[in-house]
C-alpha cells in the first residue's frame, strides 16, 4: 500500500495542469512593514503598512484617511526619516500635521497649483506665460509628475500622494503603466507610497487597500467635539492569500482625539 506522501505526489501529478500544487501550502512572503501608530490598524495589517510598496487608503470625505496617513508619517519622521506629502489640491494643513506628531522639518510639502492659480501668478504684462489649456498644468498631472520625480530620486521613507479631493472619474484615467512604474520605483528605493483617494486607483499595483468609513462623532454634552471614530477594513492585501470560503477579517474601529482635547490633556 503506497504511503501518504506517495499518494500526495501522485494526486498532484494528476492535477498539476488544472490545480498547481493542490496539496502544497502556498509559501507566505515575508515583507518588511512599518507601524502606522494606530494599534487597531496595525493588528489588521499584521504589523503595519508594507515598505517598498503602494498602499491605498480609500474612503469618502472625513473618513479618517488623512488622520491615518498623518499617524504613519509621525512614526516615520520621529525616526529622523525624510518623508514627502504631494498635495494635489493644495489642501494640506501643516498645523494639523504638527499636532498629530509629524516632524515638519523632516517633511517635504509639494503644493500643486490649479490652472486658475497659475493664471493669476503669470498674469503680468510682457511675460512668457504657459499655455493653461494644456493638461500638463493640471493639478493631477503635477501631482503625478512630482511623485514620479520623488520616487526616482530616492531617499524618502514614505511619500503620500493625496488625491482625496480628486474626482473618481479623473483618478480612473491614470494609466496603469504609471502605477506600475510607481510600484517598481517604490520597491527599488524601499519607499512606502501611500495613495489617498475616494476609491482604489492602482489596481494590481497596490499591495494593500484600506477602506475607511466615518462613524458618529464623539461629543461632550452635545456641544463640544471630543473626538472622531473611524472604521477601517482591509480591502485587499497582495501578500496575504485568501482561500475559497475564507472570510475577510472584520473591520477595525479606532478613535482620533480632537486637537482641543489633546491640548487639554497635555
Amino acid at each position: 500500500m503506497p504511503s501518504a506522501s506517495a499518494l500526495r505526489i501522485q494526486i498532484e501529478h494528476n492535477l498539476e495542469r488544472r490545480f498547481p500544487a493542490a496539496l502544497t501550502p502556498v509559501p507566505r512572503t515575508i515583507r518588511e512593514t512599518a507601524a502606522t501608530g494606530i494599534r487597531e490598524v496595525d493588528r489588521l495589517l499584521d504589523g503595519g503598512l508594507p515598505v517598498g510598496a503602494i498602499s491605498e487608503i480609500t474612503g469618502p470625505v472625513s473618513s479618517g484617511r488623512t488622520s491615518l496617513a498623518l499617524a504613519f508619517l509621525a512614526g516615520r519622521t520621529e525616526e529622523e526619516r525624510v518623508c514627502a506629502w504631494v498635495d494635489a489640491s493644495d489642501a494640506f494643513d501643516s498645523e494639523s500635521a504638527a499636532a498629530n506628531g509629524v516632524a515638519l522639518r523632516q517633511l517635504l510639502w509639494v503644493r500643486c497649483k490649479k490652472p486658475s492659480q497659475m493664471a493669476r501668478q503669470w498674469a503680468r504684462p510682457n511675460s512668457s506665460r504657459p499655455d493653461l489649456s494644456r493638461s500638463d498644468f493640471s493639478h493631477l498631472d503635477q501631482a503625478l509628475r512630482a511623485t514620479d520625480l520623488l520616487l526616482q530620486a530616492g531617499g524618502f521613507a514614505a511619500i503620500v500622494l493625496d488625491l482625496g479631493s480628486t474626482a473618481p472619474e479623473q483618478g480612473t484615467r491614470i494609466p496603469l503603466a504609471t502605477w506600475f512604474r510607481f510600484r517598481q520605483a517604490a520597491d527599488r528605493t524601499r519607499c512606502s507610497l501611500l495613495v489617498l483617494a475616494q476609491q482604489p486607483l492602482a489596481q494590481s499595483s497596490a499591495a494593500v487597500v484600506l477602506e475607511c468609513a466615518p462613524r458618529p462623532a464623539e461629543t461632550t454634552n452635545q456641544t463640544v467635539l471630543h473626538g472622531c471614530t473611524y472604521e477601517v477594513r482591509s480591502g485587499r492585501q497582495r501578500f496575504t492569500p485568501y482561500f475559497a470560503g475564507q472570510r475577510k477579517p472584520p473591520a477595525s474601529v479606532w478613535s482620533a482625539t480632537a486637537a482641543a482635547q489633546r491640548e487639554a490633556c497635555a
